[in-house]
């Protein structure tokens, strides 16, 4: 796998939230599954950042994957029930677009994302940052847009066949959700998608 040039963008996005993030604590929540569960508010919303952080006895090659891998997506959400590739360049750069659906009575939401992927060739560390990717589908009257978002993956090797990985994100589910319910509910997101994953990658080990 041959690694991703660095941007001076993303690094620039990467240096920004990595500060952000210094600034403020994480408040420890619980531990489930091997998954520790940690959350924040941040200063520029009621709506709450979330953390996940395991260990994947797993290579770097295989959490690959799934881990900003946006063509094998069958395992993300069974709600999620359209999603497009907008441009996808492999190991570098993706463009994507998904529609959530959300139970009755809110409307379903919709989001296009922007991905980029470093891998630091003399630590090994790979970074999956994801962020909103605005003027590219149009919005629709039928659906709320997801415009404030911001997710981030660092893995980190620990061996050949072991990787501390860290899930770290942000979402305004927009309309009209209450920050209180909101912010309830949003420790599931990186259990579901770390428990996921692991189960997956460490599965197949088992076989």
């Amino acid at each position: 796998m041959k690694p991703a040039a660095c941007n001076p963008l993303l690094i620039l996005l990467l240096l920004f939230c990595s500060l952000c993030i210094q600034a403020q604590t994480w408040d420890y929540i619980k531990e489930k599954n091997g998954i520790k569960i940690y959350t924040r508010t941040p200063e520029y919303s009621s709506f709450k950042c979330f953390k996940g952080e395991t260990i994947l006895h797993a290579t770097m090659q295989e959490i690959g994957m799934y881990v900003g891998n946006v063509k094998n997506f069958n395992w993300w959400d069974k709600n999620i029930r359209d999603l497009k590739v907008i441009e996808s360049e492999s190991d570098k750069h993706v463009k994507y677009y998904f529609i959530y659906d959300v139970p009755w009575p809110l409307n379903d939401r919709d989001i296009c994302v922007e991905v980029f992927i470093t891998i630091d060739t003399a630590s090994g560390v790979k970074v999956v940052y994801a962020k909103p990717l605005p003027g590219v589908i149009p919005e629709r009257d039928d659906i709320v847009r997801i415009k404030n978002y911001w997710q981030k993956w660092t893995l980190t090797p620990i061996d050949k066949n072991s990787v501390h990985a860290v899930l770290e994100g942000f979402v305004d589910p927009a309309g009209s959700v209450p920050a209180w319910l909101y912010n309830m509910v949003i420790v599931e997101t990186p259990l579901k998608v770390m428990g996921g994953i692991k189960q997956r990658v460490e599965d197949a080990h088992k076989d």
